[in-house]
């Protein structure tokens, strides 16, 4: 069994196209929709969808810690509710996850954004970079883990940001593979925020992360 672990938070319209993008699964696979306190229905509808709902203290690294506590697993894959597996996934997660060799292994997606814009290029080869040379996928890229390497490395930490860095780290570069497949992620933030600016203010966070800076500080910086 495989266990979709989604941390949401009044995200109604992104978590439906998700859901219906992960509907084409293996039955046995379960959908955890860890909420931190939505008020515009998006409890109602991962429950209508058929996901088992669970409600977890405000902040991804607090709901993914819970979504995995509350999963059947053995396997998990932690995944965003603004993100979309592309056809053939299902084939390339089950062969990852047969392998007794990835059972303290993880991997991740490309990096796909849904916008036409060149610079939506750009930030999309400089993601996929940056995983497969230094090790850091982002938590939009997904994270498939089995259940026993998970607890192995204690899990997520209830941190406000970097949840996703903290946790790669702690598996380490030669233990991350790259699916060929991508996640096709909603570029909403990059429109809003600027092509430019929101790499920027991303790099910058991940290098007070990488330089020690308490996970709460950078949080106040990022918002």
């Amino acid at each position: 069994m495989l266990s979709i672990i989604i941390p949401t938070l009044n995200c109604k319209d992104d978590l439906k196209r998700t859901l219906d993008a992960l509907a084409m699964r293996p039955e046995a696979w379960e959908i955890v929709v860890a909420d931190g306190g939505s008020s515009d229905g998006t409890p109602a509808l991962a429950e209508l969808a058929g996901a088992r709902l669970i409600t977890a203290p405000k902040g991804r690294g607090s709901q993914l810690a819970a979504g995995a506590e509350a999963a059947r697993g053995p396997w998990f894959l932690f995944w965003h509710s603004d993100t979309l597996p592309q056809p053939g996934w299902v084939a390339l997660v089950e062969r990852f996850i047969k392998n007794p060799d990835h059972d303290f292994h993880a991997a991740y997606f490309a990096l796909v954004l849904n916008d036409p814009n060149p610079s939506a290029r750009r930030i999309e080869r400089l993601a996929n970079w940056r995983a497969a040379a230094f090790g850091l996928p982002y938590g939009d890229q997904g994270l498939l883990i089995s259940e026993t390497y998970y607890d192995h490395l204690g899990g997520f930490r209830p941190i406000p940001i970097m949840e996703d860095v903290d946790m790669v780290r702690r598996i380490g570069k030669e233990r991350l593979h790259a699916l060929p497949t991508a996640a096709v992620t909603s570029a909403t933030r990059y429109r809003r925020d600027g092509w430019w600016f929101r790499p920027l203010k991303n790099l910058f966070c991940l290098v007070l992360f990488l330089v020690g800076v308490p996970p709460g500080m950078i949080w106040e910086i990022y918002r």
